[in-house]
């Protein structure tokens, strides 16, 4: 309701009587308001902390698997002969030494060579090629009767094969030919090169010369393999093969290995994780005499819970893992003097190089309950559930309250906003009643001053 103002004040009394005595009674107000403030910082807190647990499972999520670490790499001793993309899942690590012979080739043919490609007529007539579904006939007309209207043609056909015009710079007269090829490579790829009907061209059209689909040879440690492809996924496990050139006589070490760099920056990573949290955990309970500790979670008993689950789980042993790795400091990664995790790289990436085996043993362990990473994610598991786990349980206890505090408040001002108004119909009635009271006793007085005169007459 709108508010009723006083003019000069008949009672003698402060013209903001009502507004003070209204802040007088919101001081209850302010008192819920400030804690619903500090409840609702505590509750960031809570978020923040859960947030960074989150991270924790992030860093671990491609860490490593039931076939062990995932980051795979081929190295190549010669990458312009023959390189590798491996797929870690099938890959085994290991060595191979590879020598290209030959080159696994497709059929082709060029045609003789024309002083250019798009104005020198070839004639009209047509292509045949034999098919597994019969003769196909490619015709030429007088739109498309040059080197270039003739590949068209050809690549527009889809018969598997492809045609390119060439500039062979070894005839500078007529550089010009046509190659029509197969689109595969290998000697189960072979094609019937097409019969060739063309008449009225400014030029004979005819194949200069003609190869045949034919195998590659590839030496694989010494033993030859014949490949009906220069991409070979047969040879090493997991591993495909793109060969580039042949080198005979020359031998390329092809090796499989874990990439160490990729796989302890992901260890790395997970240190700092874990890191972010103990620090948190330590500057929320970095407590002195001016800490208001009802803005933090200083001395909470959730930090102390998520804290003692991930201490044990860093320095206590995982059992059940069938290797000599048994806890996180054998591969470099113990508690320090200031209470986080240090992180010594050289000494992990000598025990990855020594024995990977073990290490992504530890890690990985059958993948569901033995393991430090199957561990980790249990342990997570439980801190973030989201029905029973502690951080779920607090964030729902502070949201709680801070709704009842809401409620609290809105109940307070209406009952406030009701008392104020209450208040100044009171105040404004006075304020009626002695101006009224003072209007009548100076009529009282002007009434007894003019008898006063009238007698003394």
């Amino acid at each position: 309701m709108p508010a009723i103002s006083f003019g000069g004040m008949a009672t003698g009394l402060p013209p903001n009587l009502v507004d003070q005595l209204v802040d007088a009674e919101r001081i209850p107000i302010k008192n819920i308001e400030a804690k619903k403030s500090n409840t609702e910082a505590r509750l960031s807190l809570v978020s923040d902390l859960e947030t960074k647990i989150g991270k924790i499972r992030d860093s671990i999520g491609t860490l490593a698997s039931t076939k062990g670490f995932n980051d795979i790499k081929v190295m190549s001793g010669d990458p312009n002969i023959v390189q590798g993309a491996v797929d870690p899942a099938n890959s085994q690590p290991g060595s191979w030494n590879i020598e290209v012979v030959e080159l696994a080739q497709k059929a082709s043919a060029v045609t003789n060579g024309f002083p250019d490609k798009d104005r020198t007529e070839i004639g009209v007539g047509y292509f045949r090629f034999e098919t597994p579904e019969g003769a196909k006939e490619i015709y030429i007309n007088g739109s498309n009767n040059t080197l270039e209207g003739a590949a068209a043609a050809i690549n527009g056909a889809g018969l598997g094969v492809r045609a390119a015009v060439i500039n062979d710079r070894n005839d500078p007269d007529y550089p010009y030919r046509l190659m029509i090829s197969g689109s595969s490579v290998g000697g189960d790829n072979q094609i019937q090169y097409p019969t060739l009907y063309f008449l009225d061209g400014d030029q004979d059209l005819y194949f200069d010369d003609k190869r045949e689909a034919k195998n590659g040879v590839i030496k694989v440690d010494g033993f030859e393999f014949a490949i009906n492809d220069n991409t070979v996924t047969d040879v090493i496990p997991g591993v495909t093969l793109d060969i580039k050139q042949a080198a005979p006589g020359r031998q390329v070490n092809i090796s499989v290995k874990e990439d160490q760099e990729v796989v302890s920056g992901k260890v790395d990573e997970f240190v700092k994780a874990i890191n972010d949290v103990l620090q948190f955990i330590q500057a929320q309970n970095n407590l002195d005499s001016k800490t208001d500790t009802t803005k933090t979670l200083g001395g909470d008993s959730l930090l102390r819970g998520i804290e003692n689950r991930l201490r044990r789980l860093v320095q206590d042993p995982q059992m059940g893992i069938d290797g000599p790795i048994q806890r996180l400091s054998q591969i470099g990664i113990q508690f320090n003097r200031s209470g986080t995790l240090s992180f010594d790289q050289e000494k992990f990436n000598a025990v990855l190089s020594r024995n990977p085996a073990a290490v992504q043993q530890f890690f990985a362990g059958d993948g569901f309950a033995v393991g430090f990473i199957p561990s980790l994610k249990n342990t997570l598991s439980t801190i973030t559930n989201s029905n029973f786990g502690p951080l779920a349980l607090r964030k729902r206890s502070l949201q709680d309250n801070i709704q009842r505090m809401d409620q609290n408040i809105a109940n307070k001002e209406k009952l406030l906003e009701r008392k104020e108004a209450s208040l100044r119909r009171q105040f404004a009635n006075l304020e009626e009643t002695v101006s009224r009271l003072k209007a009548q006793g100076g009529q009282l007085a002007q009434m007894g001053a003019g008898l006063g005169l009238k007698v003394g007459g």
